[in-house]
């Protein structure tokens, strides 16, 4: 598994702020990702801001940095500007390799960017990308098909089923605590599907990867949410798997693949909180 580059690049981003807030400084450098020095990006490739600005490379050694002039007195953080920042980490990890930056890191100048983090960390960078070399990350995500999972639970769970039958038919205020409690055991219930259903998609994708990471669910009726490390040649494989998975969940499980992806749950290029 690649090792984590967490680079403390905050004391940049401080600068930046400071020279705005005083009117000294109109615009400052966003910084997407590292990549290897060699990659050439086309001159229609656009990024953060309104309008997109036009992105660019700043090349230190055999790394690179992939950036944008971003407006100091425009904040970041619309969904277009996110939207943006991950399509083009991921429109790169599909060609090269890619160590993501994390959304709204901004330093005040390119000479910043190559000053404090690409010549101090270089040598990291650089093996990182190595290890990255002909590897993406796929995030496999499905939800339950609510109708279906509930049935099974009141099937198999006998006190889901008595207390189903207790409320049937019967006004919520005289049901409220067994409502309450039968909504405890669903959660349990799906909790422990989600459980049972993600070790299986593991254990059947693990060696096909280089490295998995479980997610956290977004949704009470999610039944997986895993990101894979996936070698280039491994993918034909690796997604016929999960084909079969979808083909067998598919009365009970929603089942996406998606990727290939920058390695975010992978590698991530963070900054230190302020203060």
């Amino acid at each position: 598994m690649p090792g984590t580059a967490r680079p403390e690049t905050a004391a940049s981003a401080k600068t930046a702020s400071r020279e705005r807030d005083s009117g000294s400084q109109a615009s400052g450098s966003y910084i997407y990702g590292i990549v290897p020095g060699d990659v050439e990006l086309a001159p229609d490739v656009r990024g953060v801001g309104d309008p997109p600005g036009r992105v660019k490379l700043v090349r230190h050694g055999e790394i690179a940095a992939l950036i944008s002039e971003v407006d100091l007195d425009r904040p970041l953080g619309r969904p277009d500007d996110l939207v943006a920042h991950q399509r083009l980490l991921d429109d790169t990890a599909a060609e090269v390799p890619v160590l993501p930056l994390r959304f709204g890191a901004v330093v005040t100048s390119e000479k910043a960017v190559a000053d404090e983090l690409l010549e101090p960390y270089h040598d990291e960078f650089l093996s990182a990308l190595n290890e990255l070399e002909g590897r993406a990350e796929y995030v496999v995500k499905g939800r339950y098909v609510e109708r279906v999972v509930i049935g099974e639970v009141l099937t198999e769970n006998a006190e889901a089923a008595r207390l189903r039958e207790e409320i049937r038919g019967r006004p919520d205020e005289a049901t409220w605590d067994a409502r309450i409690r039968l909504g405890e055991v669903v959660g349990e219930c799906v909790e422990a599907k989600r459980d049972t259903d993600t070790a299986a998609l593991v254990d059947a994708l693990a060696p096909h990867s280089v490295s998995i990471a479980v997610r956290e669910p977004t949704h009470e009726q999610d039944a997986v949410h895993v990101a894979f490390l996936v070698e280039a040649d491994r993918e034909e494989e690796f997604e016929r798997i999960v084909d079969e998975f979808a083909d067998g969940w598919a009365e009970r499980v929603t089942l996406r693949l998606l990727g290939p992806l920058a390695p975010y749950d992978f590698v991530m290029v963070g900054q230190q909180e302020e203060g």
